[in-house]
C-alpha cells in the first residue's frame, strides 16, 4: 500500500472565495413581501455581478426593494501527490439569485429593472419580458441551503463507486486493472482490488492515479 503524506504543511487556497451575500443559518427563507428570482448571467461573471448589484443597491437606498443577493458554491479538496488543493466552486454557474419586491401587476419596479439590466453581465430573469417566475418553496429552501458558507473541512469528492472496475494510471501497478473496494474521501484516496500472480491484492491510490475502464 502506498504510504500516507503529511499534508498539515501542504494545503493550497485557489481563488479568493466571496463572502458578500453567504446567509446564516438561521435567517428566513423570505422577507416579508419578497419573493426569490433566477437571473441569467455570462459565464465566470456570478460573483462580479453579484457584487456590483449589492454596491448600487446600497448606494441607491433600494434595500426596501431588493433584499438578498446570492451566488451559491461549495468547497472542492482534491490531493495530489500529497499536496492538498481546496477551491470554491459556484453550484449553480451562469446564474445569480436575487430576493425582490414586484409591483403588484408582477412587474420589476423600473428603478429596479434598469439597474440590474445595466449591470454588466447581466442577462435575462427566467420569466417572460418584465414579469419574472418566482422560485418555488422547495426550489428557495434547497438555494438558500446551498448559499450558507461551505464547510471549513471540505473532503475530497470522489467520482468513482464502489465495485466499479478501474486502471490504473501511475505507479508500481501501472496498468493493471482492479475493482474499487473502499473510497476513503477524507484522505482522497480509493482502495483498489488487483490481481497479483493470482490473488487479489488491495493497494491505496489517490484518485488521480486510476480511471474508469472505458466500455466497462
Amino acid at each position: 500500500m502506498m504510504a500516507e503524506h503529511d499534508e498539515s504543511q501542504q494545503v493550497e487556497t485557489v481563488g479568493q472565495p466571496t463572502r458578500e451575500g453567504v446567509i446564516a443559518h438561521d435567517e428566513p427563507i423570505r422577507q416579508e413581501g419578497m419573493d426569490w428570482f433566477v437571473l441569467r448571467v455570462a459565464s465566470n461573471k456570478e460573483n462580479s455581478v453579484q457584487a456590483t448589484l449589492l454596491r448600487k443597491i446600497q448606494i441607491e437606498n433600494m434595500g426596501h426593494l431588493v433584499g438578498r443577493i446570492l451566488v451559491p458554491t461549495e468547497k472542492i479538496k482534491t490531493i495530489k501527490g500529497g499536496k492538498t488543493r481546496i477551491k470554491e466552486e459556484k453550484l449553480y454557474a451562469g446564474y445569480v439569485f436575487v430576493e425582490m419586491r414586484l409591483e403588484d401587476d408582477g412587474r420589476i419596479p423600473q428603478d429596479v429593472f434598469f439597474l440590474i439590466k445595466e449591470t454588466t453581465g447581466v442577462g435575462d430573469f427566467i420569466g417572460t419580458a418584465g414579469r419574472p417566475t418566482a422560485m418555488a418553496p422547495h426550489e428557495t429552501e434547497k438555494m438558500l441551503r446551498d448559499s450558507q458558507a461551505p464547510a471549513d473541512e471540505p473532503t475530497v469528492r470522489l467520482s468513482f463507486q464502489k465495485g466499479e472496475p478501474v486502471v490504473i494510471k501511475e505507479g508500481p501497478f501501472e496498468n493493471y486493472e482492479g475493482t474499487v473496494d473502499e473510497l476513503f474521501p477524507d484522505k482522497g484516496t480509493v482502495r483498489v482490488l488487483v490481481t497479483i500472480f493470482g490473488r487479489q491484492a488491495p493497494v491505496d491510490l489517490e484518485e488521480w492515479q486510476i480511471s474508469k475502464v472505458e466500455n466497462a
